[in-house]
Parts: C-alpha cells; structure tokens; sequence
C-alpha cells in the first residue's frame, strides 16, 4: 500500500504560486471576452433591429377659452314646435296650396275642403234669420198701433165715453202683441246664432297654419277624405301637412344616469353635426328632465344652440361634448388623449412620447374620462406626440417609424 502511495506521489506534478495566479488570469479573460462579444452582439442587433412602426397623435388642448370636455353623448335634431295640421271637421279636401319646403306664417290658408252643404245650410239660416227680422218688424208696427189704441180708449173711458169692455179689449191687444214682441227678439237671436254656426263650419273648411314655420311633409291630395279622427284603417287622412318652426330646434339628448351629475343647466356644449363634422356649434344646456328612463337607464337633457343656421334641419344626427367652464377648472386647459393610448405598467398610468425617432415612456396623472378620451391632468404638454396605436412589447428608448393620424 505504501510502495502504491509513493508512486502516485512521484507521478503528481507541482505548480509554484507564479503558474496558478497565470491559470486565473487566463480563465478571467475568457469570461470577459466572452461577455464583450456577447454585449456586442446585442448592441449590434439592437441598432441593426428595423424600427417599429407605430401611429402618433399630436396631443392639444381641449375646450375653448379655458375649458375642458367632461363628457360625450349623441342625439337628435328635434323641433319643440312641431304639428300636424288637420280640419275639425270630416270633409273632402278640395284644395291644397303648400309643398314641402314651403314657408308659412301663421294664419295663412293651407288646404281647403268641400263646403257646399256648409254653404246651404248657412243660407238657409241667413234666409231663417232675415224672415224672424222681418216678422219682429211688423209685430212692431202692431205694438205701436195697440199701444195708441189702448191709450186712446183709456182716454175715453175716463170720460165716461168708451165702456170698460173696450178698454180691456184695448188692453189685451196691447200686452199680446208686447209678450209676441218678446219672442219674436228671442227669435232672431237664436236665428243669429244659428247663421254663427253654420259660419263657423264654413270657416272650418279653411285649414290655416297654426305658427310660422316650413312645411316638412304634405300628406293628402285633393279628393281625399280628411278627418280629425282617425278612421280605423281606411283611407281617411288625418292630417294635411306637418308644419315645423325652425325659430324651436334644440338638440335631445339621453345621458347616462351613471354621468349625470357631470351635466348642469347653463352648462357650455359644443355641439357636431355627422353632416358637418367641421362645423363645432356652440349650445348650452336648457333643461335637465326630472325623470329617469327605467328601461334604459338614462335621462333626457335639452340642449339650445346659441345661434340658429339655416343647415340645421330637424332629426338630424348630432354629437355633444359637455364642457366645463375655466372657473369650475381653476382656469387650466385640460388635454384629451385617446384612452388606447394610455398604458398600466408597474402600476402606473404610462404613456410612450415619440422624440426625435425615439419613445419615451412617460407616467402620467389622468383626469375625468370618458368612452373614448381622458384627460391627462399632469405628465404631457401641448403639442407632443404620443404612440395611440404600435406593438405591444414596445419598449422605452426604442426607434420608431411613425405615421400620424
């Protein structure tokens, strides 16, 4: 065992302190040479990497003269005088004098219907009417002679010349003719009112606008029956235009009862029209109705237009931003950004700022938000650009190639 242990101990070769500090040295320059090809190659790959391309947004203030959006809805242009013109009475429409389009004023004839019967009957009243007049006439003349009559035999009767039976005779003349005189007054005061109201039916047969205002729809034809109720499915209309008063457009609106409270009367609204998405309306909040909508959970908001435009037409499709006046806001404008542009990282609210060719991620403080937008409180400037749209794994400090929307 001994012989065996001291041959292995003439076989091991000894290293002096000078070879084994050499050995270390030799295997630490491996390992950071290593590590420098290694940093190298990332670097090279990363500036050899084709930038990502990614969607920018220049960021701007919003609000005019100090404010700032709280809250975007949709509605209707309505009108809040709006009728459909119909006749009191059933009739056939004989003439119609309106198109759509047309402007009206108030009282100016629409339509016509059939008077014929109207007329006769009035005639016959006027004719009734005359003959009461001309029987009250005569009956007069009667009471006149009666009363010189009566005061004649009276006269004589005091003398002792006429006898008591003429003078009741005279009497009774006298006070019949006076009572046939009552009645024959009430007579011709029925008959007047009678000649009223076969003039008043004839005046219904004259249909007139109501207010000022422009003709939207005409909805019957001369020939056609027209009635004030409607008829059950037949072919009786109810109704000979639609009249609207231009002088009344506002905008209705249904707000979510969950942002009610961000909307008050008086309220600045900056109203869009799809038809002129250019064109920013100013309005204000008229009324807020007391009541909410149980089935969709929303509540009804008028809103006025500060100006009227002749571009404004009824049932038209409008959008509305609520907005807040600078003295609600301490007077600091307030920046709305695309609520995709916002990123939750390491539990803030993050968003990537694109300068010169470069993003920077940058924590921001987000304001009141709404569907689409929020407000950005603290974080951004006016006039930067923020990445809305790009990969997901974008990282800080990475090229970019951006297009603009």
């Amino acid at each position: 065992m001994s012989l065996q242990k001291a041959t292995l101990d003439d076989l091991r070769i000894e290293r002096g302190p000078a070879e084994r500090e050499g050995s270390r040295a030799w295997v630490l320059g491996v390992v950071i040479g290593t590590l420098a090809v290694v940093a190298a190659g990332g670097w090279w790959f990363t500036r050899s990497r084709a930038a990502a391309e990614v969607r920018t947004l220049t960021v701007r203030e919003s609000g005019v003269g100090g404010q700032r959006i709280l809250l975007n809805a949709s509605g209707y242009v309505t009108a809040r005088r709006e009728a459909t013109v119909s006749s009191k009475v059933t009739g056939k429409v004989v003439e119609v004098l309106i198109e759509e389009g047309m402007r009206v004023k108030d009282g100016q004839v629409l339509a016509r219907l059939d008077s014929s019967n109207v007329e006769t009957n009035l005639r016959l009243a006027q004719a009734q009417l005359a003959s009461a007049r001309s029987a009250l006439e005569e009956t007069k003349s009667l009471l006149r002679q009666a009363d010189l009559e009566y005061r004649r035999i009276r006269s004589l009767a005091t003398s002792q010349i006429a006898s008591a039976s003429d003078l009741d005779k005279a009497e009774a003349d006298f006070k019949s003719l006076a009572a046939r005189l009552e009645r024959q007054q009430a007579d011709v005061a029925v008959a007047e009112r009678q000649v009223g109201v076969y003039q008043q039916d004839l005046d219904d047969t004259v249909i007139r606008a109501p207010f000022t205002g422009v003709v939207v729809s005409k909805n019957a034809q001369p020939g056609e029956m027209i009635s004030p109720i409607s008829a059950g499915g037949g072919f009786t209309r109810t109704g000979i235009c639609t009249v609207v008063d231009m002088d009344s457009l506002e905008i209705e609106i249904d707000v979510n009862e969950s942002y009610i409270n961000r909307v008050q009367v008086g309220q600045p609204v900056e109203a869009t029209l799809d038809a002129y998405p250019d064109w920013k309306i100013p309005a204000k909040v008229i009324a807020i109705i007391p009541t909410a909508d149980r089935q969709k959970a929303t509540v009804k908001v008028r809103v006025g237009f500060e100006r009227l435009d002749p571009r404004l037409l009824p049932d038209m499709s409008v959008k509305v931003a609520f907005e807040t006046a600078a003295g609600a806001t301490g007077g600091r404008r307030g920046l709305m950004i695309p609520r995709g542009a916002v990123h939750r990282q390491d539990g803030r609210d993050v968003v990537f700022v694109v300068n010169d060719g470069r993003v920077e991620r940058r924590a921001v403080t987000l304001g009141a938000s709404t569907q689409d937008e929020t407000s950005v409180v603290a974080g951004l400037s006016a006039g930067e650009r923020i990445v809305v749209d790009g990969p997901e794994n974008l990282a800080d400090g990475e090229r970019v190639k951006e297009s603009k929307s």
